[in-house]
């Protein structure tokens, strides 16, 4: 199959499929089987129409180290390093940790909807107000506890 395609192969002597591919697409083979861990990594190779060989690697390699082993979070860390100064090695925010190959999983994983909702303006609108419904529990000689027809 994949293994063994020519493709991947030429790849490999270019140096486009690196050795961070590889440990990536080992783990992600072991954590969601041949097939899937297979699918995951085609689909980050599919990442390099829209960004740098560099970025998705460097994304690789946070994923592998966060222990996030599929596509979409691959995705996710090559553009918040995208997203840094330009410079795909680079941690993408003040106090993280540089990205090396060698490094292993750790159990820290980011997840799309949390970075989304951590990128967002703050919400300065008012809360809203149900006071305007209060006028409708109160009826006029009526107290509370009171039931119909008492």
């Amino acid at each position: 199959m994949f293994a063994g395609s020519t493709a991947l192969e030429q790849a490999r002597s270019a140096g486009r499929f690196t050795p961070v591919h590889d440990k990536w697409w080992a783990a992600a083979k072991a954590a969601h089987g041949y097939a899937a861990g297979t699918r995951a990594l085609i689909d980050v190779l599919l990442l390099a129409r829209h960004m740098d060989h560099e970025q998705v690697v460097a994304g690789l390699a946070a994923a592998y180290r966060a222990g996030a082993l599929t596509a979409d979070a691959v995705a996710l860390e090559a553009r918040k390093l995208a997203e840094s100064d330009g410079d795909p090695l680079l941690p993408a925010r003040p106090g993280t940790k540089q990205v090396t190959e060698d490094e292993g999983p750790t159990a820290s994983v980011t997840f799309l909807a949390d970075w989304k909702l951590s990128h967002l303006p703050p919400d300065t609108r008012p809360l809203p107000s149900v006071a305007h419904y209060d006028q409708l529990l109160q009826r006029p000689g009526r107290t509370a506890g009171e039931k119909e027809g008492s």
